[in-house]
């Protein structure tokens, strides 16, 4: 648990580095430095991924302290047709 929530306070800082980095990238683009853009880019699609993976994290945080077991669930699988 302890380790999760390492991994989603790094995640976060990681996301709010990588949006304050694209919002200044974003500056100096528009300033006129031709490279800014690809990098703004990066940065967006890093922060993104960033979010994405925050999101993850804390869903399993939130299913420990739920006590819900981890991995997929025990039912059968389909529904009343299937059966």
């Amino acid at each position: 648990m302890l380790r999760l929530v390492a991994a989603l306070a790094v995640t976060v800082l990681a996301w709010g580095l990588l949006v304050w980095q694209a919002i200044d990238f974003g500056s100096r683009g528009r300033a006129g430095e031709g490279l800014a853009w690809v990098f703004l880019v990066l940065a967006t699609v890093g922060a993104a991924a960033c979010l994405f993976t925050t999101m993850i994290l804390g869903n399993k945080i939130f299913q420990l302290l739920r006590g819900d077991p981890p991995g997929p669930p025990t039912g059968r699988p389909g529904g009343h047709r299937a059966r």
